[in-house]
């Protein structure tokens, strides 16, 4: 079964979020820009593939194993095989004319204009041809992150899927809505990217009251 949706991007800072074992590691909105940057100068394959895991909180071997099959561009859709117990969806290619290097789109068409037709039925291919493997995307991940200059603590793939829901998170988009986007069986996996001080909630509390009476 499939459930599509639509995920609002925020547009408001960041604010820091933390897990009981400590901080979140996630890149800041200006990080996510300049290795999208980074890896679009670099390859169209990887600019294409870390949008796509950023866009979707997808993991490595999720971005991997995406198959052509799964495209649907006259729709302007994806299908979201995601592993580990978690939903399968089917989301949005995201347009973004603000802004094109999160344009899902045009990435992949720029992918799909070079990519060698081998026979293959995976989206993601490497240059000996076939699927491009969860190893080598996490090798490529790490050049892009080390070009980009990011710290040390931020060069694995897996900060796509964390900054993914920090972003939401901070733009106070519905966790109804962020527990969508990230694939997530249960409401309690998405609060683990959930952080509340006493301050805030006070301010919650005092404007609800304020619209209530």
């Amino acid at each position: 079964m499939t459930h599509a949706a639509v995920i609002p991007m925020p547009k408001k800072a960041v604010r820091t979020i933390r897990i009981k074992h400590g901080r979140m590691v996630y890149l800041s909105p200006e990080e996510t820009l300049t290795v999208l940057k980074t890896a679009r100068a670099r390859s169209t394959r990887d600019w294409a593939m870390i949008l796509f895991a950023y866009r979707h909180g997808l993991r490595s071997s999720e971005v991997c194993n995406l198959k052509l099959s799964d495209v649907d561009q006259k729709a302007g859709s994806i299908t979201i095989r995601r592993l580990k117990g978690s939903l399968q969806t089917t989301q949005p290619l995201y347009q973004h004319r603000g802004q094109p290097l999160l344009d899902e789109t045009a990435a992949l068409r720029a992918w799909l204009r070079k990519r060698t037709g081998d026979g293959s039925d995976y989206l993601f291919t490497s240059q000996k041809g076939g699927k491009l493997g969860r190893i080598q995307f996490f090798r490529n991940f790490q050049k892009i992150a080390e070009m980009a200059a990011l710290p040390v603590e931020k060069w694995h793939p897996h900060v796509l899927k964390h900054s993914l829901a920090s972003h939401l998170v901070a733009g106070n988009v519905n966790l109804a809505l962020v527990r969508q986007a990230l694939g997530h069986q249960s409401i309690r996996s998405t609060m683990a990217y959930v952080g509340t001080t006493d301050a805030q909630a006070a301010e919650a509390l005092q404007k609800a009251f304020m619209n209530l009476f």
